[in-house]
């Protein structure tokens, strides 16, 4: 028996995909073409093939800016995502003070990504800022705006007190999940904290975790406000990430062809990552649900 589909319920996702292409597809086709063209001005263009995406992978600034990036990363995956985990198995299952705890949690992912840099740029300073004054009276040589290593560490500091709630509040989610009788039937096994976690609580947030690592990775390799405004990408070039680099080529040098050739580049890295970590939570699901 023919059964009759309704084809209505396209109509409701007909404005989603319009706002879809003005917003993202017509942008990004409109990089494309200037990855593969060159301008003299007044709306003239001229066919220069694969040159932009040649010299983009040939830059050793690009490449230097590429391995600071994924260094950036790397520290940053390090110390959240543990730092998250632990945050996470310390806060209260039950209680009044779970609300609290919920709600001081998501108070630094509500502050505005300018605004952290601006309140970082503040607190850091050694003749005003609570924290580079603090150092400087200890007799700590810290300035973040002279010294490579002092705005490494700023800046990470920074994004550890930003984004690891994003962590802690995904892994509270998957702890929160786990039946009671996982702890009662380990309780009875007489099993330590230690093997509770490892055997109980960390398969059952294997979930969670990923996703929390994939959205990490994603903004950590795509950020630019906060240190952009901390720093300014200094000192010399030494936070100079990715997107820093990126806006300084076209907006600051106004070279639109490598500045768009570049941003392809970036963008494909990051849709390929992407798309290794959802290849690895799709098998990971298949697997649990085994």
């Amino acid at each position: 028996m023919d059964k009759t589909v309704n084809q209505k319920a396209w109509f409701l996702v007909l404005p989603v995909l319009v706002l879809v292409a003005f917003s993202a597809v017509i942008p990004l086709m409109t990089v494309v073409n200037y990855s593969f063209q060159d301008t003299f001005g007044q709306n003239v263009f001229f066919w220069a093939g694969f040159e932009w995406f040649e010299q983009v992978l040939a830059s050793e600034r690009i490449r230097d800016a590429l391995g600071r990036q994924i260094l950036f990363s790397a520290i940053i995956l390090a110390i959240e995502v543990p730092l998250g985990i632990l945050v996470a198995l310390c806060m209260p299952r039950k209680g009044i003070w779970v609300s609290v705890c919920l709600v001081l949690m998501a108070l630094p992912l509500l502050i505005p990504w300018n605004v952290v840099g601006t309140i970082w740029q503040v607190f850091a300073r050694v003749d005003i800022g609570l924290l580079g004054r603090t150092l400087s009276e200890l007799g700590i040589d810290y300035n973040y705006t002279q010294d490579a290593l002092d705005a490494w560490i700023t800046i990470i500091v920074m994004d550890v007190w930003h984004w690891t709630s994003l962590v802690a509040l995904l892994a509270y989610a998957g702890l929160v999940s786990i039946p009671s009788a996982y702890y009662q039937a380990a309780k009875i096994d007489q099993a330590s904290r230690w093997k509770v976690f490892r055997y109980i609580e960390l398969p059952k947030m294997q979930g969670v975790l990923l996703i929390a690592i994939l959205l990490r990775f994603m903004d950590s390799f795509m950020i630019y406000t906060e240190p952009f405004v901390l720093t300014g990408g200094g000192p010399g070039n030494a936070t100079t990430f990715l997107s820093i680099d990126l806006v300084k080529t076209a907006i600051g040098q106004f070279d639109l062809g490598p500045a768009a050739a570049f941003s392809l580049i970036y963008f494909l890295v990051i849709l390929l990552i992407s798309w290794v970590f959802y290849t690895v939570m799709v098998n990971l699901d298949k697997k649990e649900g085994v």
